[in-house]
């Protein structure tokens, strides 16, 4: 099994005619997600890679009513209203590529989706893609993910694409990989994630992937000293070498009031039990010693 996805996923990208809708689309397609229409309004009736474009989502469902998941490549002005369109259309699973959202729409934007019951994904998230089942709803490449047993959760795009090829050349494949998103509101935290892999019976063992600010690590290693987690988890967290004080560039990387900084999410998380690799490369061999292999 997967998390979030499955074969019967079945996208919508919003903002499907624009440089990057266009091409993430063409890559999604070609790694097997079935993308069946695009929205941007005012130009319906044209196809992007073979796909139909329609000028709003209702337009789009009452022709593929099929659809289930939405990417949204929506620019950030504009990328909540596309969030709203498709929520109140009755799309359950949405993923939002879009960076640079002002904080105050992603707090209305994901509070809405939260009192619709939507999964929302993002916003600023590389997306989320299931290697066995070959969907992808997101940027990431495809080469570093391999079919297997363990759950990827991450906030940083890079490092997730890196652990992820670093674990597959061990010999440990993925069930589902997860990017959260790196600002500081996001549909999904991670303990959001690491429960969906908890109950998911194909998924053996999880790796987070965490980064300095907030504190969203922490109150995952909180929610682990309760006993609520069997499934083993490794964590890598980056940023150890920032200088105290430091504000990163990174929307989320904000550091405040003793929490936040790669010190105390890493002693949270061995606190809770959480094998915590010092650098990306010993992911996997902390893998070896905790994993059965996949």
């Amino acid at each position: 099994m997967t998390i979030i996805v499955s074969r019967e996923t079945y996208v919508l990208v919003q903002g499907i005619t624009g440089r990057e809708g266009r091409f993430h689309t063409e890559r999604m397609l070609e790694y097997g997600t079935k993308i069946v229409a695009g929205v941007t309004p005012g130009k319906g009736g044209q196809t992007v890679c073979g796909v139909p474009v329609y000028n709003s989502v209702e337009q789009a469902l009452r022709r593929h009513p099929e659809i289930n998941t939405s990417i949204v490549f929506v620019p950030a002005k504009f990328a909540p209203d596309a969030v709203y369109e498709a929520i109140d259309a009755g799309i359950k699973v949405i993923v939002v590529i879009t960076e640079g959202i002002p904080l105050h729409d992603e707090m209305k934007m994901v509070s809405y989706a939260r009192s619709k019951g939507v999964t929302l994904i993002g916003p600023n998230t590389p997306g989320i893609i299931a290697p066995g089942i070959r969907v992808k709803v997101g940027i990431m490449p495809a080469r570093p993910f391999t079919p297997g047993r363990i759950g990827i959760v991450s906030r940083s795009g890079t490092l997730t694409y890196e652990i992820a090829e670093i674990l597959s050349r061990a010999g440990f494949g993925q069930s589902t990989v997860v990017g959260i998103g790196g600002d500081p509101i996001t549909g999904l935290d991670f303990t959001d994630v690491v429960k969906m892999f908890e109950e998911d019976p194909e998924t053996r063992g999880i790796v987070v992937i965490g980064e300095i600010g907030g504190d969203a690590e922490e109150r995952l290693a909180d929610f682990i000293k309760k006993g609520k987690i069997t499934k083993p988890v490794i964590a890598f967290i980056a940023g150890r070498t920032a200088p105290p004080g430091k504000r990163m560039g990174h929307a989320g990387a904000i550091i405040s009031m003793g929490r936040g900084t790669a010190e105390s999410k890493i002693r949270a998380l061995k606190d809770a039990g959480v094998e915590v690799a010092e650098l990306p490369s010993q992911v996997a061999e902390i893998a070896r010693k905790v994993f059965v292999k996949s």
